[in-house]
C-alpha cells in the first residue's frame, strides 16, 4: 500500500471515530440547531479518537458575517 493510501485511510478512521463520538454525545438528534451546534458537531469530528482522552469540544460564541448587509455596503457596479 502506497503512502498517500496509507495516510487516507488513516484520516477516514480518525473521522469515523469522531462521528461515533459525536454520535454517542447526541449531536445527531434534531432540537437547537444553531452555528455553535454546528461547529461543536464539526470540531467533535474533527477531534476524532481525541475525544476518548478527554477533549470535549464545544463551541459557545459564533459569529457569522451577514452576507447581505456585507453586499450593501459595497456598490454595484453598472454597465453601460
Amino acid at each position: 500500500m502506497r503512502a498517500g493510501g496509507l495516510l487516507g485511510v488513516v484520516i477516514l478512521v480518525w473521522l469515523a471515530i469522531g462521528v461515533l463520538a459525536a454520535w454517542q454525545r447526541d449531536y445527531f438528534r434534531g432540537g437547537q440547531t444553531s452555528c455553535a451546534t454546528a461547529g461543536t458537531l464539526a470540531l467533535t469530528t474533527l477531534a476524532g479518537p481525541l475525544n476518548y482522552f478527554g477533549v470535549n469540544p464545544i463551541v459557545t460564541d459564533c459569529r457569522l458575517p451577514e452576507a447581505l448587509s456585507a453586499l450593501a455596503q459595497y456598490p454595484t457596479a453598472r454597465t453601460p
